[in-house]
Formats: C-alpha cells, structure tokens, sequence
C-alpha cells in the first residue's frame, strides 16, 4: 500500500455542455505523505478538478483512483479516503457546531461514541471547542473556516484537499492553521493537497508541485526543483539615511530608486549585490533591513502563467 499513490489522475477531460473544456488530458500523480501544491490562475481548471475528485462532477474521459481505488467504479470506498474542504462554507448554518462533526462522521458508518472522542479532539485543536453548542451562524469567518477543516477530518482521511482553505483570514490564524496541518501530517500520515492564492504558504509548505493553465498540467516537479530555475530576483534594500542621488551601477541587471529610502535591485543567477552595498557604504548610508520584493514562487509562477501568453509560450518565455 505504501508504493500505491495516494491519487492517480489519468487522461482526464471534462468538456461542458456550453463546449468549454475545462480540462484537457490531465496526468497527475500524487505520492503518499507530506504536501502537495496544486496552483494555477483563475479559471485554470483547478476546481474542476477537485469537484470531479469530490464526485460533484463526472469527467468527460478519464480515469481517477484514491489510495488505488477507482472512484468512477467504487465512489463509496474511494471516498472513505479522502477529505475535502471547499472554499465556499456548505454546512447546516443553523445546526450545532459539534453536531455537523458528529453528523458528518455518521454518513461514514462511524457511530456517535467513536465520533463524539474525535469531534473533541478536533475542536479543541482548532480552537472551537468552547464554541461546541454554538450554531454553525454565529461563528466568525475564521471559525467557519476552521469548522470545515474539523468536518473534513473526522471520519480519518488518508487524502485532504484544502482549496483555498485560509483565504479571508488573519496572518495569526493562517499561521496556526498550518502549525495544525503540519500535526496531522506528521502524526497521522495524512496527504495533503493544498491550492491557495498565498503562494508563499505553497512554497513552504509543499514538496511538490503542479501548475494547471487552461486545463493542462504545465509544470509538477519538486518545489525545490523548480525554485532553482528562477533566473532574476528582486530585493528591497530600506536604507537607513536617504539617498539623495541616483546609483549607477553596471555589475547587476537593474537599480531603481521608488524613494530616497528605498533601492530596489534585480539580479540575474551568478550578480551579487557586494556593488550595491560597497557604493552605498561609499555613500555613507547604511542599508536597515533587506528583503525580497516577491516571493521566490510568485515570482515564477507570474512568468509560467502570464495571461497575455499563451500557455506553451509562456514556459518558453520563463526560460523553462
């Protein structure tokens, strides 16, 4: 079971019935453990994806299988691996939080003293448990989030599916959301694919990844792998004193100066910013604080899918 991955898409399509092909022949494979990123712009055929994955839609061709069940032939059992959490909130409003845990764990066949144990357990991990016999209603946005999170955890899933799962929430929740991700990772093995707008949670977070742009599969590689190929970085140097005069500079590809605290220097692979710094210090002025103006992902993912190109010439043009 260890080698059987934990999803396998094949020569997936699905046209609707307007004639918009959504999807175009899409291989993916998703290995056991750790985290999976699964980018793309809008209307990229991301959610098409995760909703024929989450059997709300069936494909045109293709074939998915969970943990090596087919789930066009056996949705029942495929389903028992996986959790979804949708960006759009789809429970009860007006039930109890903890009930929607509990109910959700009874479509599972799990009954209510094996449920109740790990409805707590969640809840009280993600900060809900106070708010227990609460209406799903009057819980913030942050809370409903988390409640989504709880619900697609309860029955155990060996996959989950966040899409977009911290969007509309503070810096301080997204980043105990993940801390708590990471846990059921690590403790529990459990896969996780992530799709968000905030690539800088993909790029630590993830592995691996796959780019979708106009319902095909563009690049899935190592994280690691395709973050060596970016060819130019921008840093922000915030200088401590002001900068009264213009920096001329031929070492690196480009300086600008937005103000008179504040440089902004592009390097291509193998320019160092010593030449910066070493006129600057000539200068008198001392550099405060440096930090990328992008991050390292944005910015390649910017040059794979830049709208105005089409998908093929877009790799060509970020030198992949």
């Amino acid at each position: 079971m260890t080698d059987v991955p934990a999803l396998q898409i094949e020569n997936l399509s699905k046209t609707y019935a307007n004639g918009f092909s959504a999807l175009k022949n899409v291989d993916l494979t998703v290995p056991q453990g750790g985290f999976f990123a699964l980018l793309g712009p809008n209307g990229a055929g991301k959610s098409t994806m995760i909703g024929i994955i989450s059997s709300l839609f069936k494909p045109s061709t293709g074939k998915v299988t969970i943990f090596g069940i087919d789930l066009l032939a056996n949705p029942s059992i495929a389903k028992q691996y996986l959790g979804v959490v949708p960006q759009e909130f789809n429970f009860n409003q007006f039930e109890k939080v903890q009930n929607i845990l509990i109910t959700q764990a009874g479509y599972f066949g799990i009954p209510a003293k094996e449920s109740r144990p790990r409805a707590k357990k969640l809840l009280t991990a993600l900060g809900l448990w106070d708010k227990r016999d609460n209406k799903a209603r009057e819980l913030s946005g942050g809370m409903k989030r988390r409640l989504m999170i709880a619900r697609a955890l309860i029955h155990k899933p060996k996959l989950l599916i966040l899409d977009e799962p911290t969007a509309g929430v503070d810096i301080e929740l997204r980043r105990s959301m993940w801390e708590f991700m990471q846990q059921i990772n690590r403790e529990e093995n459990t896969t996780i694919i992530l799709t968000t707008h905030y690539l800088e949670e993909a790029e630590q977070l993830c592995r691996r990844i796959a780019i979708l742009d106009h319902g095909e599969i563009r690049i899935n590689t190592e994280m690691k792998h395709l973050l060596g190929q970016l060819s130019v970085e921008t840093f922000v140097l915030d200088l401590a004193q002001p900068l009264t005069q213009t920096l001329a500079i031929d070492k690196v590809t480009e300086v600008t100066q937005p103000d008179e605290l504040t440089v902004e220097v592009t390097l291509s692979k193998g320019e160092s910013l010593n030449c910066v710094f070493d006129q600057l210090n000539d200068l008198d002025i001392k550099v405060a604080s440096m930090r990328n103006k992008a991050n390292r992902l944005e910015e390649l993912f910017m040059r794979l899918v830049d709208k105005n190109i089409s998908g093929k010439d877009s790799m060509k043009e970020a030198g992949l």
